[in-house]
Parts: C-alpha cells; structure tokens; sequence
C-alpha cells in the first residue's frame, strides 16, 4: 500500500539535514498556483560531495526506495554521496510520498541555474527554495510529455498574470 502523500514531512526532512535544493517540476507549479494536482515532491539538489551526504542522510530518514511501476512500494537500495552523484534521476518512494531528484531538469543546466531565479516560500512553516515560474514552464516546455503539455495553458496564464507574492 502506498503511503499517504506528506510534502511536509519530505520538505522538513530535507530542511533539518541542510540539503541545499530547489523544488522543481508538478509540485513547483502547485505552489505557484497550479490547479494540477500532484502526488511527488520533486528536488534538485546541489551536486557537490557534502550536500549529496547530507541528502544521503536524509534519504535514509526517509527510508527512500526505487519507485518502479512494478515496484510501487520500492526497492531498498544503499546509497551515499557518491553512488547519488552517479545518476542523473532518482524516482523514490519514502515513507511519506513519492519523492524524485532530478540533478539537471528539461531545459536547465541543474541547482545554479535554477537558484539564481528561485523564489523561497514559506510552505508548512518552512522556507523553501521554489524554482520560478518561468523555469518550470520552461522545463515543461522542453521535456515534451503529454503531462506537461497538459499543464502548460494553465501555467503560461499564471506567469502572464504575475507570480504571487
């Protein structure tokens, strides 16, 4: 059975092992406004050696696992820094949700790029880095799924209409 979805608890987690990330993807776009609904938390996170032990860390609070659709409830998997490092994409699962590191997103060059433009948000009580609007529709733009161009209308509107403050 998969567990509820708590971005909270993922974003908490995340926040109290120091990651230094920028949420990115379905739940970016919720948080500036996006109707869609999503059920993952999706991060990139700074690729040097430190900030890929303190994710380490956290996936382990986590109990992160490799989501598959075969799997749904994951594969147990060790990790550190540097087995993190060496792929460009994971799809987890953890005891609170699915949860996705993407080092380099559609259309970015990865974490300076989309810092540099990254708006924080107070989620849950949490300061969070949010990749911007424009970003996440210019990595939707580029990724050419279905399930992004079914979500690009209403994100185009938003960025027309200005970011929320």
């Amino acid at each position: 059975m998969a567990p509820e979805f708590s971005p909270e608890d993922i974003l908490r987690i995340l926040e109290r092992h120091r990651v230094r990330y920028v949420v990115v993807g379905g739940y970016a776009a919720t948080l500036h406004g996006s109707s869609q609904v999503t059920f993952d938390v999706d991060v990139t996170p700074k690729r040097d050696k430190e900030n890929l032990r303190r994710l380490s860390d956290a996936m382990a609070e986590l109990n992160a696992r490799v989501w598959t659709n075969d799997e749904p409830d994951g594969l147990p998997f060790g990790h550190d820094a540097e087995s993190l490092g060496r792929a460009n994409i994971w799809n987890l699962v953890t005891d609170h949700g699915r949860f996705d590191i993407t080092f380099k997103p559609a259309g970015t060059e990865g974490y300076e790029d989309l810092k540099r433009d990254a708006v924080r948000l107070n989620i849950f009580g949490i300061d969070v880095p949010v990749a911007s609007l424009a970003d996440v529709v210019r990595s939707k733009e580029t990724a050419g799924r279905e399930k992004d161009a079914n979500a690009l209308p209403v994100l185009r509107r938003l960025l027309e209409e200005g970011e929320p403050s």
